[in-house]
């Protein structure tokens, strides 16, 4: 069984180094002109499938974004999955999940199992109870080839406020959190399968990335401000390990197929650009 971090890297080298956000919230589905409602839900998802599955690295559904039409909209989510996995796409399904115990394993089994209709590549967790919490994820992963991306220093400003700071022994916490996702993967070829999400709005903070030898997924770029040139500074020598997302930037090309490829490809040359 390959592990997440072998087929990231081969999709990486294959697509180039690219997550596309599938987003279907109120403001993007009114642009598209859709209805805020199933039928509009389902239409914007299927749309950027067709268009992007096969030919992007990743793909990373924003599950509130479906959660919010109930059971209904857990279903088109389901298919999105199925459907993006099946033409090539890895997909990082964003749920910032984060609890303790048989909570966790709950969660961990709801989206990483291989016989869940949820089940996705890898999965984004928030480590703010302990990164111990997430224990019951980080052992399914591993055990399923399944990936997980932990929250660590993030682009909203409310988040430096906890982040940055100082934990027992002098660290950050979010250094902290990074310094225990580099353990995960110590020694993993030819890339780890224990990523961390940090914004490319942030600029330089000061801290180490170097250890980490996992995804760095870079949300933030395009509408959220940050460039591909951005990067540099957020990443320094960690570059090569950097997984730049987009959403707006691209859904807002929508809804024509041809438009959404044409801004994937643009995007996509920057930031090869940008990474060298």
């Amino acid at each position: 069984m390959e592990s997440f971090g072998e087929r990231l890297h081969a999709a990486i080298g294959q697509r180039g180094p690219l997550c596309v956000g599938i987003d279907p919230h109120a403001a993007l589905l009114a642009r598209w002109g859709l209805p805020d409602d199933v039928a509009g839900l389902e239409r914007f998802a299927r749309t950027v499938v067709e268009a992007l599955a096969d030919r992007v690295a990743v793909l990373k559904p924003q599950s509130a974004f479906f959660e919010r039409f109930g059971s209904r909209g857990i279903a088109i989510l389901e298919s999105t999955i199925r459907q993006s996995r099946e033409a090539g796409a890895l997909v990082l399904l964003d749920v910032k999940r984060g609890d303790i115990g048989s909570t966790m394993a709950a969660y961990a089994s709801a989206y990483l199992d291989p016989a869940s209709t949820l089940r996705s590549d890898a999965i984004t967790v928030s480590p703010y109870l302990g990164v111990g919490s997430l224990r019951p994820a980080f052992d399914l992963a591993a055990t399923s080839g399944a990936g997980i991306f932990v929250l660590a220093l993030t682009s909203n400003p409310e988040g430096a406020s906890v982040q940055h700071a100082v934990a027992p022994g002098g660290a950050t916490v979010a250094q902290t959190v990074i310094d225990e996702i580099s353990q995960l993967n110590a020694g993993a070829s030819p890339l780890g399968s224990f990523g961390l999400v940090v914004g490319a709005t942030i600029g330089r903070t000061g801290h180490d990335l170097s250890k980490v030898n996992g995804p760095l997924l870079a949300p933030g770029l395009g509408a959220q401000g940050a460039t591909p040139d951005d990067l540099r500074a957020v990443f320094g020598e960690s570059l090569h390990n950097v997984l730049p997302s987009y959403s707006r930037e691209v859904l807002s090309a929508g809804p024509g197929i041809a438009g959404l490829r044409a801004a994937v490809d643009r995007v996509l040359t920057d930031c090869r650009t940008a990474l060298g």
